[in-house]
């Protein structure tokens, strides 16, 4: 007996996808935006995605917010975030990056490290290292932008 044949089947081939960079592409009813997390973040302190951005903008949201958070070593958060009424999860891309909570540390030392927290749940953070965070948090809530009167805490912290 010879070798079993295993039957191929092609798939269609997609339409061309239109090229852009770093531009939203229309058609798609709007939706569809390409970017560089790095230099895109430097233009709203690190954050992607979430209730500010202007309405029309497919990066806009109410449900979540994403940050790229850039952090040089040795960066340290000055105050601890007080009174979080959103979930968060810090996702280390590069570095090494120390989440601070009342009773303990969280230490993302290797690419892919996580820590989620709830909401109530004060925190801060060092940069052990040059350091990359990716952040996402929910609901997106207005109020919380550094300078804002009604702020709970800033948001340009992690």
């Amino acid at each position: 007996m010879g070798p079993r044949q295993l039957a191929v089947r092609r798939l269609p081939e997609a339409p061309p996808r239109p090229r852009s960079r770093c531009a939203s592409l229309r058609g798609v009813a709007d939706e569809v935006y390409t970017g560089k997390a790095p230099a895109d973040s430097t233009l709203n302190s690190g954050w992607l995605l979430g209730h500010f951005l202007p309405p029309d903008d497919p990066r806009h949201s109410d449900e979540v917010e994403i940050k790229w958070g850039a952090h040089p070593a040795g960066e340290e958060r000055a105050e601890w975030v007080r009174g979080e009424a959103r979930k968060s999860l810090a996702v280390l891309v590069s570095g090494r990056f120390r989440l601070r909570f009342p009773d303990r540390d969280a230490l993302l030392s290797e690419p892919g490290d996580y820590v989620v927290w709830g909401k109530g749940v004060d925190h801060s953070w060092v940069a052990e290292q040059d350091s990359v965070v990716l952040i996402v948090r929910w609901p997106s809530v207005p109020g919380y932008k550094v300078g804002s009167r009604d702020a709970v805490h800033m948001q340009d912290a992690v």
